[in-house]
């Protein structure tokens, strides 16, 4: 337990070397969309999404080593709505769909009635749910190293507030990942799946948009900033 306390001690410190803050909201031009559906509007400092499939708006940047915050706003509408951030993405062909999609690391958005905004999720592979564990879609394998606040508590569960703006952290240094949702810590994990990669913003789908064109279920994302971090520095070799 000592030794854990001291590694995480440690990467709190090497936070203080972390280069500057960015802002990546305003610029389509730092944006992507390499899928063959899914829709992007920027307005007013924001950034809004609907698509008729599952969909990410992606980083044309790949990122390794950061801090990453922003706000997300989900809608009420009446059919199922979901979203998350991706980060550390891939791409890859999918000739089903004839498409490329995105892959990945996903914090996950989720209003449901299950409450796992903040989890993590491994967006489009085999692991799916890394934390909290799903009775039938968690395969975690050998790169999930441990998990450091291992509970899924009521106070994770609440953390996110449908309907309205929330805050989201995602820290990615070295293996080890932390989530937090309008500063609750609700993720702490240590997995070595992904080294860096492209940031994603999700939009679920929507039914009612794909045969009406209604934009309800539009998803709202604001104030987007990714700092770069330090890589981690290398343990001491044990004696």
């Amino acid at each position: 337990m000592r030794a854990n306390l001291g590694v995480w001690v440690g990467l709190l410190l090497s936070f203080s070397a972390r280069a500057g803050s960015v802002d990546v909201t305003d610029n389509p031009q730092l944006w992507m969309n390499v899928s063959a559906f899914g829709e992007t509007r920027w307005a007013e400092g924001e950034i809004h999404l609907i698509s008729t499939d599952n969909w990410f708006l992606l980083s044309k940047k790949r990122y390794r080593d950061f801090e990453l915050e922003l706000e997300v706003k989900l809608p009420q509408p009446e059919e199922y709505v979901n979203s998350g951030v991706m980060f550390r993405g891939q791409i890859a062909y999918d000739p089903a769909i004839e498409s490329y999609y995105a892959y990945g690391y996903q914090a996950e958005v989720d209003p449901s009635e299950r409450r796992w905004s903040g989890g993590l999720y491994e967006q489009a592979t085999e692991r799916e749910w890394l934390f909290p564990r799903h009775p039938e879609r968690s395969a975690p394998g050998e790169h999930f190293k441990a998990n450091h606040s291992p509970q899924w508590t009521p106070a994770k569960a609440k953390a996110f507030n449908p309907g309205a703006w929330n805050h989201y952290k995602i820290r990615a240094l070295g293996p080890e990942i932390t989530v937090w949702v309008n500063g609750v810590l609700t993720t702490a994990v240590t997995d070595t799946k992904f080294a860096e990669g492209h940031i994603g913003l999700q939009h679920h789908g929507s039914a009612a948009y794909a045969s009406s064109g209604d934009t309800a279920n539009t998803i709202q994302f604001r104030r987007i900033r990714i700092t770069q971090l330090p890589p981690p520095e290398p343990k001491n070799p044990k004696h």
